[in-house]
This record gives C-alpha cells, sequence and structure tokens, in this order.
C-alpha cells in the first residue's frame, strides 16, 4: 500500500474517516453501527449506478445516461407491475435486459462511430428521460406485496442493528466488481484501454469488445440501481434521478479514479460514496443547514480531488523524464 498509485484512495479513505469522526465528535448519537449502516441503506442505489461508472471511466470513457436509465427502469417497472399485472419475477430481469442492452447499443456507437462518449451518452441520457415521459407525466405508485416487502425487509447484522436488501445487493455488486476489475482479463483489458487505447490495439486486445461489454455493464448497474431505487421510493417517474450521473461521477473521482482513465479502484468509489453519506447526514443531524450544502460541499471536494490528481500526474511525469 506504500506504492504511490495508492495514494488518491488512501487520501479518500483518509478523508472519509476524518469527516466521521468530526460528526461524532460534534453530534451526540453519530458514532454508532447503525448510522454507518445508514449510509450504505440511504445510498445503495448510488453506490451500484458508481460501480458501473468507475468501469466506464478507467476505461477513458464517460456514461451520462445512467440517471435516465434510473428513472426509465422505475417507469417501466411501475407501469408493467402496476398498471399491466405483471409478476416482479418477469419485469426485474426484463428492466435489467433493458439496461444491459441500451448500454451495449451506446458502447458500439462509441466504438464503430469513433464519436466522443460524452456526445453519445448524452443523447442516450435525452432518449431514456424521453422514453419515461412516454409511458407517463405522472407519478405511478406500487404497491405490490414483493416491492413493498423489499423496500421494509431489514436484515439483523447483530447488536439490533440492520441493513435493507437494497445495501446488501449493493455490497455483493462492489465484491463482485472487485473481482472482476482486479483478478479477470476483462478487468486488465479495461485498465490497458483506459492507459492508452493505441497500445491496447497494438498488443491485440479486443478493444472493440471490451468498450461495448463495459457500457453494457454500466448501463446493468443503472438499471440494477433504478431497481433497488424503486425499492427505496416505491414509484416511478421521470423526474427520478435528476442529475444523478454528476453525482456519480463525483463519487468515482473522489474514490480516485482519474477521469483521463487507467487508474481506478472500485474500492474508492465505495469510500467516495460514503464521503457524500457523511456529508448528508451531518448536515441531517444539524439540522439548520440547507441540504443544497451537501452539493457545496461536493462540488468543493471534487475540485481538491481533481487538482490532487493533476499534482499526482505531473509529478509522475517528471519521474518517467528524469
Amino acid at each position: 500500500m506504500r506504492n504511490r498509485k495508492y495514494t488518491s484512495i488512501l487520501v479518500t479513505f483518509g478523508l472519509f474517516v476524518l469527516m466521521f469522526a468530526s460528526g461524532s465528535f460534534l453530534y451526540t448519537g453519530f458514532f454508532s453501527l447503525q448510522v454507518l449502516l445508514n449510509l450504505l441503506i440511504d445510498n445503495a442505489f448510488l453506490l451500484i449506478t458508481a460501480v458501473g461508472m468507475t468501469f466506464v471511466i478507467v476505461s477513458g470513457g464517460i456514461d451520462l445516461s445512467v440517471g435516465s436509465m434510473i428513472a426509465l427502469t422505475t417507469m417501466i417497472s411501475a407501469s408493467l407491475v402496476q398498471q399491466h399485472g405483471w409478476p416482479p419475477g418477469v419485469v426485474i430481469p426484463l428492466v435489467l435486459t433493458l439496461g444491459a442492452l441500451f448500454g451495449w447499443g451506446m458502447g458500439a456507437v462509441i466504438h464503430y462511430f469513433q464519436i466522443q462518449p460524452f456526445i453519445v451518452t448524452l443523447a442516450g441520457m435525452f432518449l431514456a428521460r424521453g422514453l419515461c415521459y412516454v409511458i407517463s407525466i405522472d407519478t405511478i405508485t406500487i404497491d405490490h406485496p414483493f416491492y413493498t416487502s423489499a423496500a421494509q425487509t431489514k436484515v439483523a447484522v447483530g447488536g439490533g442493528n440492520f441493513l435493507s436488501v437494497s445495501a446488501i445487493i449493493a455490497l455483493i455488486v462492489v465484491a463482485l466488481a472487485v473481482y472482476l476489475a482486479h483478478y479477470t482479463r476483462f478487468g486488465r483489458n479495461i485498465y490497458a484501454i483506459g492507459g492508452s487505447e493505441q497500445s491496447a490495439l497494438l498488443m491485440g486486445l479486443p478493444v472493440a469488445r471490451t468498450k461495448m461489454q463495459v457500457y453494457t455493464l454500466s448501463g446493468f448497474c443503472s438499471a440494477l440501481a433504478g431497481v433497488v431505487f424503486t425499492f427505496y421510493m416505491l414509484s416511478g417517474y421521470g423526474l427520478h434521478a435528476v442529475g444523478m450521473e454528476l453525482d456519480t461521477i463525483a463519487a468515482v473521482v473522489i474514490g480516485g479514479t482519474l477521469l483521463t482513465g487507467g487508474v481506478g479502484y472500485v474500492v474508492g468509489t465505495f469510500f467516495g460514496v460514503l464521503i457524500q453519506g457523511v456529508i448528508q447526514t451531518i448536515i441531517s443531524f444539524e439540522g439548520t443547514l440547507s441540504s443544497w450544502w451537501t452539493k457545496i460541499v461536493i462540488g468543493l471536494l471534487l475540485l481538491v480531488f481533481i487538482l490532487l490528481q493533476r499534482l499526482l500526474g505531473a509529478r509522475r511525469a517528471m519521474q518517467q523524464q528524469g
């Protein structure tokens, strides 16, 4: 862990510990296991989305469609379950498949037409958000027993503390993502492409297939986050998750992933999401501050981490030249 490439993730972890300790010092009842678990419960959908975004940014891309995909997932789920009587066992696999196909399509356009990911995923964002309103312009409330049960179920973890079903799903996604990123050929290919796509081509790596798989994974994670968000909100609405793509990118960057690609860790993203959760919790405990302070603090942290990445990158370049 003394390797310099871990500097950013260590800074992220240190910042999380410092902020959580500060909250514990300032507010009675802040320092407890349940408060820590609540960070996962309240941000499960963001964590799942951020995992997919980590792979995209490490590969050198970006995905602006994730928030709209979450909203579209909630709308499709609510419409099919509530208005058409489809069983959740059919609807959930369907929306996950649609999310993956949506991501695969964007990845194919990005690679084969050589269009910037920003433009393609921006178009995907507008498309998915527009489809929400094609389904309905109103909120569709879900009262299906499966969804209400998933929303209300508490999984005991000892000492009277608990996790939600959504939080457990998020932790499983993180564990699988860590394995995928660091112990599979697919993960190594992503880092190689993010480092230098031209070098990856010269090494004979399957660049086209890997890039499409990355966006497929991001689409799948967005749809899964949409399923979890549906459990959380028990409704479908076209304005769900507005701005979520920016929160997701912020969590990934604060977690130490370089926007230029090639460097990043799922564990760092995990703590990046928790940092956002701690900020929200501190503001909630304070009680006198507007929730918009969350955005202000996250924006400042994002700026600091981008500057830190720039300094580390410049130092690394100087050492290589020397």
